[in-house]
Formats: structure tokens, sequence, C-alpha cells
């Protein structure tokens, strides 16, 4: 796949790998629609990546599910349809289990896997119609095994996969593709805004991130994985990958590892 003149939603674009996956599209050729609820930082993605005519914001909130049919016929209008669909926005955690309200468990499960479901839902007839369409999911790798302090996070991550990985088994024939992306550390801001147990924001940022992935190197490596159709795609320091693979190979030993971390 070349992305030349593909036109390409993007949410959470206003920052992290939202906003690197929107330069990155913006330099491979790509038309891009931007959203996000910033409006000013929409703009100065949207300045970096050209101007219009070919990237164009539609500020809105994932969450707003009353919203969410107006947003995706404006979405859908601008450039007469979408290729590719990036669902990337997303929120994070840093409490223990037993001290988090029920609260933060469905802000995270709304915000990370209900809006990226109904988005996708809403999308999805205008590309069956089109006969082709590639629906590109920001999940982590812990979506892939859970980790402390990130309960509701590892759950909401793990529903996408189940979600998307049926919506690629019944789609797939008729032109619909899906990739999951599961970042590591990456380097942004995502800790600053996660939910402690209490709803307010932890305001810090991890080691692990700050001394991540940048962003726009995550960036490339998505467009490769998507560039070439694939399913699933890891990205991250070489520790962070084997850890999947210790999922996949070794369960029992990883458990001991994650626990330890704890």
């Amino acid at each position: 796949m070349e992305f030349k003149d593909r036109r390409v939603w993007i949410t959470g674009a206003s920052s992290g790998i939202g906003e690197a996956l929107a330069v990155a599209f913006h330099e491979a050729g790509a038309k891009l629609i931007l959203s996000a609820r910033r409006i000013d930082e929409l703009k100065r993605v949207q300045t970096l990546c050209g101007g219009e005519p070919n990237t164009r914001i539609v500020p809105m909130d994932v969450t707003n599910a009353a919203e969410l049919p107006e947003k995706t016929q404006l979405a859908l209008g601008i450039f007469n349809g979408i290729d590719i669909l990036i669902l990337n926005a997303g929120i994070t955690q840093r409490s223990l289990t037993r001290e988090t309200d029920e609260s933060v468990y469905r802000r995270l499960m709304e915000v990370n896997f209900f809006a990226s479901e109904a988005m996708a839902r809403a999308v999805l007839p205008s590309m069956l119609a089109q006969k082709s369409g590639h629906m590109v999911v920001i999940s982590s790798i812990a979506g892939k095994f859970g980790v402390p302090l990130r309960s509701g996070y590892s759950a909401s991550k793990f529903a996408l996969h189940g979600f998307f990985e049926v919506l690629r088994a019944e789609e797939e024939k008729n032109g619909i593709h899906v990739t999951m992306v599961c970042p590591g550390y990456i380097q942004t801001d995502i800790s600053l805004s996660a939910l402690r147990g209490d709803g307010a924001q932890h305001a810090k940022m991890d080691p692990g991130i700050s001394q991540g992935m940048p962003s726009a190197e995550c960036a490339m490596r998505i467009l490769q994985g998507v560039r070439r159709a694939k399913n699933e795609i890891i990205v991250g320091a070489k520790r962070e990958r084997g850890l999947v693979y210790l999922k996949r190979f070794l369960p029992d030993l990883l458990a001991r590892m994650v626990s330890r971390h704890g």
C-alpha cells in the first residue's frame, strides 16, 4: 500500500502518537482529517501537516455518542470517503485495583473501547460500499498481558483486541483490513493525564515513558506495518517486544516477572 492521496482520519491527533502519525502520513502524501477535543492543538498539528486543503480538522469528543453520526458524515464528506481510519484516542491509569473507583473503570472503557468500536461501526458502511478500507487500532503492550497499576487500561485494550479481531474475521473478505498496534514505552505525555484511583490526573512523567522510543520513530514503524497490511504491529524496545513472546511461550515466567515489577 502506498499512501499518496489516501484519505486518512486520525483520532487523538493533537499530541503524542496521533500527532506523529499525522506528520508521517502527511510526509507520505496522504490527505488528512485530524480529530481531538483541543482545537488549538489540532490547528497546530494541521499547520505542521501543510494546512488546507489536504489537512482538515474535525474537532470532537470521541465519547460523545450523540454527535458521532454528524461528525462521521462531516469527515466522510471532506474527501468523499475514508481509506484509513486510525483509532488512536486513549487514556491510561496509575492505581491499584483495590484503590480504583468504579467511575475510573467506566471512563477508561468509554474512551479506550466504546469510542473506538462506535467510530469503527460508523465508518464501516462507507468502507463496505467502496469495497475497501483499513482500520488501524492503537492498542498497547498492556493489551497483550496485564500490567500492575493498569487494571482498567489493560482491560480496555484487551477488549479492543477481541472486538477488532472479530471484525477482521468477518469483513476481510469484503475488503476491510484491521491492524492492531501495540506500543510499549513511547515518548508522549500520556502518563501526565493518566487517571489515579480517585479520577484525578497522575500529573507525572513516568521514567519508562520519558526514556522510551521517540514518537516519530514509533509512527514510522506503524506506517511500515500498515503499508504491509500486517495484522499486528508490536512497537517498542527489544525487551518490551520480548515480553509479548514470553506471554505466548512462557506465561508462568512472565507472570512471576510482572508480579515482581508490581
